[in-house]
């Protein structure tokens, strides 16, 4: 089991990250680590004042820019806008929409900033990216069932808890086939998830009458919540450990809720090459973004 900790993230003076989501929760307390470690970070998030609010409190180089998962156009401004290397591309960002909405593009809203929209920035950047790609994901990808036939719910009724478990079985199919094409094309470049653990942020947090299942989230919360900081442990390992590419970490007690991170184990589904492959496609489809690997 590894002791990893932010003692252990190495001099990143020199390097640049870009963190999506970086305003609050996990993603803020992953670029407030990678900034003090040196690295200049990028905050890439939707609400510039809220990440410049952010940045301020941040030690180190930081920047903030716009970036909205929900509209492909704001993907492709800003992938268009970059210059430079990136040593670190984290997908940090993320939502669970209580009821079914869309992005700007049509597609189920979290489907498509968990996944596509993730996926179509790691795309376009791809040509500048030269260390690591971590994506966040969830050990709740192992009750996903992607539906093919209707990913975007339009014949299906919306399920919350659904939706998110299959958004983040994507994310893992997407990291387990974008290694095993930099790995073809001879790129030293690896491609990473890490599992958060149980952690309370605002993804948690919806407007409205509580439900009884928000009650027993409380409950959860409570009893084996750990904070944001703890929560950016399994991100940085995916970051900058001395791991594999596809490597899956997340914390190592409690089902994997919390404690020090680790590699972890991930369902037969989201190890499954050839649905990793069709998604793929189908990303690509939907987008109408095609990768150079």
């Amino acid at each position: 089991m590894t002791t990893f900790g932010v003692a252990e993230i190495p001099d990143l003076s020199g390097t640049t990250a870009i963190v999506t989501g970086a305003n609050s929760g996990i993603g803020l307390a992953t670029a407030h680590a990678l900034a003090a470690a040196g690295a200049r970070v990028v905050f890439a998030v939707r609400d510039t004042d809220k990440g410049a609010a952010a940045a301020a409190d941040t030690p180190g180089r930081t920047e903030v820019r716009e970036l909205d998962l929900a509209s492909l156009d704001s993907v492709r401004a800003f992938a268009a806008s970059w210059t430079g290397p990136i040593d670190l591309l984290i997908n940090n960002a993320g939502v669970s929409m209580r009821e079914l909405s869309r992005t700007a593009d049509g597609f189920e809203a979290t489907f498509g900033i968990n996944h596509l929209g993730h996926f179509a920035l790691t795309t376009l950047l791809l040509e500048h990216i030269t260390g690591r790609i971590v994506t966040l994901a969830s050990g709740a990808e192992r009750l996903a069932h992607l539906d093919f036939d209707d990913l975007n719910w339009r014949a299906r009724p919306y399920r919350q808890s659904r939706a998110y478990n299959d958004s983040k079985l994507a994310n893992l199919l997407f990291t387990a086939e974008l290694q095993r094409r930099l790995t073809a094309t001879g790129s030293g470049v690896l491609a990473n998830a890490a599992h958060p653990g149980l952690v309370e942020t605002n993804i948690y947090r919806h407007p409205g009458p509580r439900r009884p299942v928000d009650r027993l989230w409380a409950l959860a919360f409570r009893l084996l919540a750990q904070g944001a900081d703890d929560g950016a442990l399994p991100v940085l390992y995916a970051a900058v450990g001395d791991i594999p590419g596809n490597s899956f970490t997340g914390p190592s007690h409690f089902a994997h809720l919390r404690g020090a991170p680790q590699l972890i184990d991930r369902s037969a589904a989201a190890q499954d090459p050839d649905l990793a492959r069709r998604l793929w496609a189908t990303s690509e489809q939907l987008t109408g973004i095609h990768s150079t690997v």
